[in-house]
């Protein structure tokens, strides 16, 4: 899927749905999903002819994700990362999540990574050594794809942005705090500044974790269900559909008939138009 991967930019969710696609109904069903202007809303259209193939029957799909977070406040990221997916996806080994305290490549006995800022001005600066000294040792050890700062001033991380990084294999993001870092860590280092929206935050860790998590549970392996990263809003440029659970009646307030049908392709087709209809009304700008 590598080769795939290559010449139709595809992301790793979409080369593990095609894979299990292949393996299941053959090279045709492949023809006809790369033929298909929407990729992602034709793989969800036939998903309910292929049988269920567990992940731990397709070890070669598998790969582990490293992300190497450098931040001045190592304990805010601790909580994010121990619970539910993104817990399970390390205990599974197919993410490496490490936290590295800035302060500890500081070359100064205060162990400080901040000074005043050049031609005045209020809010200190985050110095160039403490993140040269852990970028260069990091990358001493092995290659990395991006080297990701976390930033207002920079693009806006979106599902096509996750998608992307999704295939990649060694990620560095820093977080920075106060009035900002010296700019020539930007220049020097870093490959990629995404922004999680138009606000400012404290500080660069909880826009890390947003991005790890956004990530992780796009890799092969890590939902239980394997198409259903590709359900999700902004897959496919839609939002996504309304979806219930039991009990079909709650005082007065019904599931939809259609979902308790049973008729698969009936649903499919109805979970779209909904998508479509709730994207027109919510994200029309997803549509131009």
């Amino acid at each position: 899927m590598q080769n795939l991967s290559c010449v139709f930019g595809m992301t790793a969710p979409c080369q593990l749905y095609l894979s299990l696609v292949m393996e299941s109904q053959g090279p045709a069903i492949l023809i006809l999903l790369l033929s298909s202007k929407r990729f992602i809303n034709s793989a969800l259209s036939i998903s309910h002819l292929i049988s269920p193939i567990s992940y731990l029957n397709t070890p070669s799909y598998l790969y582990t994700m490293r992300f190497d977070i450098i931040t001045v406040l190592p304990d805010l990221l601790e909580s994010p990362f121990a619970h539910s997916i993104l817990q399970r996806a390390q205990k599974k080994g197919l993410a490496e999540i490490h936290v590295h305290n800035l302060r500890d490549y500081s070359n100064n006995k205060q162990k400080s990574v901040d000074d005043y800022q050049y031609g005045g001005g209020s809010g200190m600066v985050m110095s160039i050594e403490p993140f040269a000294n852990c970028i260069e040792k990091l990358r001493s050890e092995r290659n990395y794809d991006e080297i990701i700062f976390m930033t207002p001033d920079g693009k806006t991380l979106n599902q096509s942005m996750a998608n992307e990084l999704s295939d990649k294999k060694n990620v560095i993001i820093l977080a920075g705090h106060y009035k900002g870092i010296d700019q020539r860590i930007r220049d020097i280092f870093v490959t990629r500044e995404i922004s999680i929206g138009d606000y400012v935050l404290s500080g660069g860790e909880l826009p890390a974790a947003v991005l790890v998590d956004s990530i992780v549970r796009l890799l092969p392996g890590v939902l239980n269900d394997e198409t259903s990263a590709l359900s999700d809003s902004f897959q496919g440029e839609l939002l996504d559909a309304p979806v219930y659970t039991r009990p079909a009646d709650w005082q007065g307030h019904k599931v939809p008939d259609i979902l308790l049908s049973g008729h698969e392709a009936a649903i499919n087709e109805w979970r779209h138009e909904q998508a479509l209809e709730r994207t027109k009304n919510r994200r029309p700008d997803l549509l131009e």
